[in-house]
């Protein structure tokens, strides 16, 4: 029977749809909206019970050190501005400490360049292997001579296998990247020491294009000779 049952055709319920007088309010809500709307209003519901329950229990001489770092605008807490949080002494560490980092940095990226050099360097150049025969006499050397030949076939590009041929190019794009990126660092180094020395006291002014003796595209500064004791 349940077989002959979904056999005949069934009518397809659709969901009622907005009434066309009720067009301007929109989609009409379904029990699946209403239950994701319904418990989305008592989970705020909780919320706002938790936190009376917590304002209506708080201990009134309970202190914090933020409270003296913070002022009420309107009802809101604001904390005050951390400008100048730092003492200029102390910025004057903190951009010690990163030129520093940068420095290492440098260091570390021009030995890497230095070793992968050398390593292309030596597959580039293969040293020849030489097999060196002693004879006791001129027939023995002829003879040794007959037998192997000195003129040697040079290696070709198409005999070295793929797959060091892609090692090799994965190596020398390595490399051309290792380059730019020492060459970016040794720029945000030489910039971040400019910055350095014009935080330290001192009389100094930048000099005009043509006080330059040799010219570049960064500013160039002069600082006045002081006699020290």
């Amino acid at each position: 029977m349940s077989s002959l049952r979904n056999a005949i055709p069934r009518p397809a319920h659709k969901e009622r749809s907005q009434p066309s007088s009720r067009k301007k309010f929109g989609l009409l809500e379904k029990h699946k909206d209403y239950v994701v709307r319904a418990k989305a209003f008592h989970q705020k519901e909780d919320t706002l019970r938790r936190l009376r329950e917590k304002a209506a229990n708080r201990n009134e001489d309970e202190f914090y050190f933020k409270m003296a770092r913070t002022k009420t605008v309107g009802g809101v807490h604001k904390p005050e501005s951390e400008a100048n949080k730092y003492t200029q002494e102390e910025l004057l560490l903190m951009k010690t400490q990163d030129i520093g980092y940068v420095l290492q940095k440098v260091q570390s990226e021009r030995k890497k360049i230095e070793k992968l050099t050398a390593t292309l360097h030596s597959i580039d150049n293969q040293p020849s292997n030489n097999h060196v025969y002693f004879a006791e006499d001129r027939e023995e050397a002829k003879e040794l001579q007959s037998q192997h030949p000195t003129d040697k076939i040079p290696l070709n590009s198409d005999d070295i296998p793929a797959i060091i041929k892609r090692k090799t190019d994965r190596s020398y794009r390595e490399l051309e990247a290792r380059k730019n990126r020492l060459s970016q660092l040794e720029n945000i180094y030489m910039d971040m020491s400019m910055k350095k020395e014009l935080q330290k006291s001192g009389r100094k002014r930048k000099l005009r294009e043509e006080e330059i003796v040799c010219p570049t595209t960064k500013p160039v500064y002069k600082w006045r000779a002081e006699r020290k004791r």
